[in-house]
């Protein structure tokens, strides 16, 4: 396999639970390291009280298995918690370890995924494949988690809003950070304003200032050039201070304020910020008084710069009651645009933020109100609804033959066997269900009556599904990858397209009906057999 591409470096081996390693001694020894063995990783609800899930992190495990090579300190380090008697035939196999023979079968990132469908199967030598549980966990359950949630977010924001994620100083460190900024673009936001995302995983990014920018303008300063040169790049330039001072008059004798009203120093900020970024002016209100401060010193800079040709690109709000400052200050935008003959003015966008969560969210979105852009930050990469998926990653098969969990738990049983899965779909496209069955069956047809055992259910069901589509790719076949991956953009209209085929029940977001994942007569009767043989 190659080398990390420029996404970044990879998760290390030895991002992972010692068991993992102290299981690979154990087969090791029982002469069953290169054992064919099959892996699934799935999870057992739906998170936040829905009835779907989006597959992501798919990218980051390959990049992980592409990698994968434990290093000599790696394994000196393994040699020092394992038993001082270790064979050191052991650790020269672990040294000659890599995925070459390994072959995975996934959802495509951005895929619906429901209870007990795999996300991952994993195939190749047993000692290896188990070695790889928790790095693999690591990466699809977090990842998988954040773009649900940006999904649930997006939905409830609806398709119009521009979604901003801004929760990296929030996030569960550098590398939650990076995970939850590339998901929650995959997950249906429209940028991030992180700027590693955006050099590594090609994220959209966006950002302007914040109230420390403001505030450390007193209303003193001298621009060392003030001098502004039309947009068009014709004609003189103007004394962009001066115009600005003269603007505050107009404006503040149309708003009914004194001119000494707004403060200096953030009316200085914002001309700093002009000069910068003339193309891309915005102005962040709420500093001091959003309505004697913060809009007649943006009004007075943007019409200013609007006299050489420029528009200013938004405003934002970071405090109080966003929804109702945002009503009030696209009232003031539409008389002062009538009042100045500029019309631009009363449609710029109006951008807020701070600790939106999902209630506050659907307050934002309602009809009528004039929020176009909103910024989430821990919300979205906390989770706080739901922290963890709770995948799980278990062994199906070894040698050939199908491998069964029971436990005290009906919940924690798995399912037997090398699977695969199909979605079937009724002549509308509508989703019926996800059938899991074995891979050595015949894939089911279309227009072919099916009886299936809905998970859950005490009887089996009838279902002719208009159209089947397999739900599990081939990624990577021993150790080769098999196609390009989309990019994360492609992956990110695949999750919206995904999430349109769901019917408005399962897409509820409280109370949901549950999505139906069933299992064929043969798979059925596996696990009814495997079931009754139980200690035998």
């Amino acid at each position: 396999m190659a080398e990390p591409g420029p996404e970044g470096r990879a998760a290390r081996p030895l991002l992972t639970d010692l068991y993992q390693a102290t299981m690979a001694l154990g087969y090791w020894r029982a002469g069953r390291a290169r054992e064919p063995a099959d892996f699934e990783l799935f999870f057992r609800r739906c998170p936040f009280g829905g009835a779907f899930a989006l597959a992501a992190g798919l990218r980051d495990c390959l990049r992980f298995l592409r990698a994968f090579r434990l290093q000599d300190a790696d394994v000196r380090f393994l040699a020092s918690v394992l038993p001082p008697d270790t064979d050191p035939a052991f650790f020269e196999h672990l040294r000659s370890l890599d995925c070459s023979g390994v072959t995975v079968r996934a959802l495509p990132e951005g895929s619906l995924a429901f209870p007990g469908v795999p996300l991952l199967q994993v195939s190749g030598p047993l000692l290896l494949v188990q070695l790889l549980e928790t790095p693999l966990l690591c990466l699809v359950g977090y990842a998988s988690l954040i773009a649900t949630n940006a999904a649930r977010l997006r939905l409830i924001a609806g398709p119009e809003k521009r979604l901003l994620e801004m929760g990296l100083r929030r996030a569960q460190g550098p590398n939650g950070g990076l995970t939850a900024s590339t998901y929650s673009y995959l997950g249906g936001f429209d940028a991030s304003s992180n700027v590693l995302a955006g050099q590594l995983r090609g994220v959209p990014v966006a950002g302007t200032l914040a109230h420390s920018f403001v505030t450390s303008f007193s209303g003193t300063e001298v621009p060392p050039d003030p001098m502004l040169a039309p947009a068009a790049g014709r004609g003189p330039r103007v004394d962009l201070v001066a115009c600005v001072e003269a603007w505050l008059e107009r404006v503040c004798a149309h708003l009914g304020l004194g001119v000494q009203e707004p403060h200096p120093g953030e009316r200085a900020a914002f001309v700093a910020y002009a000069l910068a970024f003339p193309q891309a002016f915005q102005g962040l209100l709420d500093t001091y008084s959003v309505r004697r401060s913060g809009l007649p010193n943006f009004l007075a800079v943007a019409l200013a710069l609007g006299e050489l040709g420029y528009q200013a690109v938004g405003v934002r709000l970071d405090s109080g009651d966003l929804l109702q400052q945002a009503q009030e200050i696209r009232a003031h935008l539409r008389t002062s645009a009538a009042q100045f003959q500029v019309p631009w003015l009363e449609s710029v966008p109006i951008a807020v933020s701070n600790n939106i969560d999902e209630g506050e969210l659907a307050r934002l979105a309602q009809e009528g109100s004039e929020v176009n852009v909103i910024g989430i930050g821990t919300s979205v990469v906390t989770c706080p609804r739901q922290p963890s998926l709770g995948c799980v990653y278990k062994l199906v098969s070894v040698g050939g033959q199908p491998r069964m969990k029971l436990t005290e738990d009906p919940d924690k049983q798995t399912l037997p066997g090398s699977k695969s899965a199909f979605r079937l779909l009724g002549s509308d496209g509508s989703l019926l269900l996800d059938l899991l069955q074995l891979a050595e069956e015949p894939p089911p047809q279309a227009g072919q009556e099916l009886r299936v055992w809905p998970r859950g259910a005490q009887a089996s069901r009838t279902v002719r599904p208009a159209h089947v589509e397999p739900l599990l790719q081939l990624f990577v076949q021993e150790g080769q990858l098999c196609e390009p991956l989309p990019s994360l953009a492609e992956s990110r209209a695949f999750a919206q397209l995904s999430l349109s085929l769901l019917s408005p029940a399962h897409r509820r977001l409280e109370q949901p009906e549950l999505y139906q994942v069933a299992l064929s007569e043969k798979l059925q009767a596996l696990v009814a057999r495997l079931s009754a043989g139980g200690l035998q």
